[in-house]
């Protein structure tokens, strides 16, 4: 018993925990190697060595020129469902101590790129904006999604151009890379005048109509769609403008307005200029169908405006009897006599004034507990 306390006693202190912003740090390669980029920890400087060194490697990849390089099938198969198939159906047909797999196509320093990440998620960026096109096309192939969103990353943010855009646009199609093909198609729609003079437009042109059609056809449609938010956006501000001319006829008839001059009323020495914007509008074209000759549906342009004014906001007040702008029960009476076709026009107008003003996100003016009509 005291052999073991006094064993117990002398024992080594444990190891302290890990600490995990210093395994967040860069792999040691990337320290040394400046513009090598990888989240990792020493587990990844050691599958780098592995990697390098061909520790017991028992793959090798034949790329073009005679290029060979080592790798381990457990990693490979691990990193990539497509590897791992291809290896279990090589391991079947032969029992030689080293399995073969030919990647061709690519340029042999793009595979090795390619294979250094499947071991440690390590990468130099000089040589991955060198191979980005072409890791692409390997992520996609080996089914590799993290190396694939890494290089349409890099694709969209720094290696887009007027140049090559086409190019990358029709590989992004191949490689089921959707959002780099929307980022392409946009790109190539605001920048449609350089692009179409590139070779990569011509080549499409020639090889692929359709799809030079169909980014035609694309551009029509958008310009299209930009004239008609430009239309509705012009029509919302005249909607907007009649919706505040309504709240100004109000406030002039009910109120007073220092702009226009007081309605039945005395203005306070010292009453602060008004804040309703329409009013300075509003003032030429009610002293004109005060004093205009012409005064009658149709005789003055001038005219007709105010009389379409009045209309409309007796269209909104609710009580005529006790409303005090000029004509507002008259033109209620009007409305029994109305037949249903222009009593439909002014209550679509009606509507879109209100839609308008609430999708602006103004608020409601005084009569808003008036309106005649209910809001779809």
């Amino acid at each position: 018993m005291e052999s073991y306390l006094s064993s117990k006693q002398t024992a080594p202190m444990p190891p302290p925990l890990p600490n995990p912003a210093r395994n967040s740090r860069l792999c040691p390669t990337a320290t040394q190697n400046r513009g090598s980029c990888c989240a990792s920890t020493a587990g990844n400087h050691a599958l780098d060595r592995l990697f390098d060194e061909g520790y017991k490697a028992d793959v090798l990849i034949h790329t073009d020129h005679g290029g060979i390089i080592y790798a381990h099938a457990s990693i490979l198969g691990v990193a990539s469902p497509v590897f791992r198939t291809i290896l279990k159906q090589t391991k079947t047909r032969t029992r030689a101590s080293k399995q073969s797999i030919s990647i061709r196509g690519v340029p042999p320093e793009a595979v090795r790129v390619f294979i250094r990440y499947l071991y440690s998620s390590c990468y130099e960026e000089d040589k991955f904006k060198e191979h980005v096109l072409h890791l692409l096309v390997l992520s996609h192939a080996y089914a590799v999604p993290q190396l694939k969103q890494l290089s349409e990353w890099w694709v969209e943010h720094r290696f887009l151009t007027t140049e090559n855009v086409i190019d990358i646009f029709q590989l992004a199609m191949l490689c089921d890379a959707p959002r780099l093909s929307f980022i392409c198609h946009r790109f190539i729609i605001k920048n449609i005048k350089p692009v179409s003079v590139t070779d990569g437009w011509k080549a499409m042109k020639e090889s692929h109509p359709v799809l030079e059609r169909e980014i035609l056809d694309s551009i029509t449609n958008e310009e299209a769609r930009f004239k008609y938010r430009s239309r509705k956006i012009n029509e919302r501000k005249i909607y907007e403008q009649l919706y505040e001319a309504m709240d100004a006829v109000v406030h002039i008839f009910r109120d007073g307005c220092r702009t226009i001059g007081p309605h039945d009323k005395v203005l306070k020495k010292y009453q602060s200029p008004c804040v309703y914007v329409a009013c300075k509008g509003l003032e030429l074209l009610v002293r004109h169908f005060a004093g205009c000759k012409w005064r009658v549906p149709g005789g003055c342009i001038h005219c007709k405006r105010m009389w379409q004014v009045l209309e409309l906001h007796s269209r909104i007040c609710a009580d005529s009897d006790i409303c005090r702008v000029p004509l507002c029960r008259k033109f209620k009476q009007k409305l029994k006599r109305e037949n249903k076709k222009d009593e439909l026009k002014w209550r679509i107008l009606v509507r879109k004034i209100v839609r308008s003003k609430s999708i602006s996100g103004a608020p409601f003016f005084s009569l808003e507990s008036t309106w005649p009509f209910k809001v779809l």
